[in-house]
């Protein structure tokens, strides 16, 4: 986990990087693809999920190690070749994965997160689950663990293949050419992304577009049908934790009603948006029908919480990266605590954002348990080893924060969240 955390320390300013560099070109271009509060929402998830996955906060039902120790038939030695297998492996794997979250009820909601912003840019790339409780991507691995791929070619090469996966999350690249028959393209993903019925549930490949080709999931992107993007049933908020879970709350909700005990068994394995048909009319699900004419979640925010929100993302990226940088100082459980902190942090200004009064309330028990850690602890973690005052200036921000989730309280309270008209544009689900 230090590794992965080291690794990431390097990586996001990286990613970061790349997005103000599309942000500016779409700018200067005339086709911005980025709204403010949209991207806080995306790279907020994507923080989330790297706090999660450095923490280790994941049930490992079945490892790689573990299925390639019982029934690995060759024994590949640690070459140029074996790296190669290694790859196509991880990819064939990783497609298998990609399907089953678009095909089946209870995994869908692992990848909704990914597919929730309705744009396409690159922060979308960075739009990563934490709802992964259980770890069984072992069992994609089957042919790898065959071929007798050592644990250790798959642990490097599975951050490459993902990191591989960011370039192609944006609309200023058009059509690769020759490249359209070989790799996943921004052309093609695109077509991923997009709620047409044209384009649903295609595009699953995450390298190589080979698998979509010989399992009958590829469409080429179309002159005439320009891609929408989002998710069906949109979840209106920026929260990520929400966005997560928000699926999964459907499926318990669908499973308490229904009156049926088979259904509220099957209704987890069952095809993505299958639903007790007892539960449909008295519990309707508002979905995208038309997709060329619907709005975009966007709650009317005033200039100084859309700033406050700028302020509380950077600072929370700034103090996890801190984190990354000191993981084997601050070690385990003080890293739980840390995490912990980083957690709520996101829950509350994104709250914020959709105009949400319990943002307002973590974010003043935030502060108050923050004054108190530093007081308590005589500090900030490790802070003051690296920043002059720097215990002090956290407590200058978490007073900040205090004050500011109060300031906001007139504002949120006394006005409502932008509501969509759902009439025209939504119908219940049939």
């Amino acid at each position: 986990m230090e590794t992965y955390a080291k690794t990431l320390l390097y990586a996001i300013p990286g990613f970061v990087i790349l997005l103000l560099i599309e942000f500016v070109y779409g700018y200067f271009k005339g086709k911005q693809t980025y709204r403010a509060m949209d991207t806080i929402a995306g790279l907020s998830a994507g923080i989330s999920n790297i706090i999660k996955s450095t923490l280790g906060l994941t049930i490992m039902i079945v490892s790689y190690d573990w299925v390639a120790e019982r029934i690995s038939i060759f024994q590949i030695e640690d070459t140029l070749t074996v790296y190669i297998i290694g790859f196509i492996c991880i990819d064939f794997a990783g497609y298998w994965a990609h399907r089953l979250n678009h095909t089946i009820n209870y995994f869908w909601n692992i990848h909704l997160v990914h597919h929730s912003s309705e744009e396409f840019n690159l922060a979308c790339a960075l739009r990563q689950t934490i709802s992964n409780i259980f770890g069984y991507y072992g069992l994609f691995l089957i042919p790898a663990a065959l071929l007798g791929v050592p644990a250790t070619v798959i642990a490097i090469i599975s951050p490459i293949h993902l990191f591989l996966q960011f370039w192609y999350h944006t609309k200023h690249i058009p059509k690769l050419g020759w490249l359209e028959y070989i790799i996943i393209t921004p052309s093609q993903h695109r077509v991923h992304h997009a709620i047409n019925k044209e384009y649903l549930d295609k595009n699953l490949g995450q390298i190589f577009c080979l698998w979509d080709r010989i399992f009958g999931t590829f469409q080429e992107e179309l002159d005439d049908v320009p891609p929408v993007y989002g998710i069906t049933r949109p979840v209106n908020t920026w929260n990520p934790f929400k966005i997560n879970f928000s699926h999964l709350w459907i499926l318990i909700k669908d499973a308490w009603h229904t009156n049926n005990y088979w259904d509220k068994l099957r209704i987890w394995f069952m095809p993505l948006g299958w639903r007790p048909s007892d539960v449909i009319e008295k519990f309707p699900i508002p979905y995208i029908e038309d997709p060329y004419n619907f709005e975009k979640y966007e709650p009317q925010l005033s200039k100084g919480l859309s700033l406050w929100s700028w302020v509380q993302f950077i600072t929370t990226l700034v103090l996890m990266l801190f984190m990354f940088g000191t993981f084997a100082e601050i070690g385990f459980p003080q890293l739980f605590v840390y995490g912990t902190f980083l957690f709520i942090s996101i829950y509350g200004y994104t709250a914020m954002m959709d105009k949400d009064i319990s943002g307002n309330v973590v974010e003043i028990l935030r502060g108050v348990s923050g004054i108190s850690y530093i007081t308590l602890f005589e500090g900030w973690f490790t802070l003051d080893n690296y920043v002059a005052f720097g215990s002090e200036i956290m407590l200058a921000y978490f007073a900040l924060s205090i004050f500011m989730a109060i300031y906001f309280w007139k504002e949120i309270i006394y006005t409502t969240p932008q509501k969509k008209d759902k009439i025209d544009q939504l119908t219940p689900q049939v």
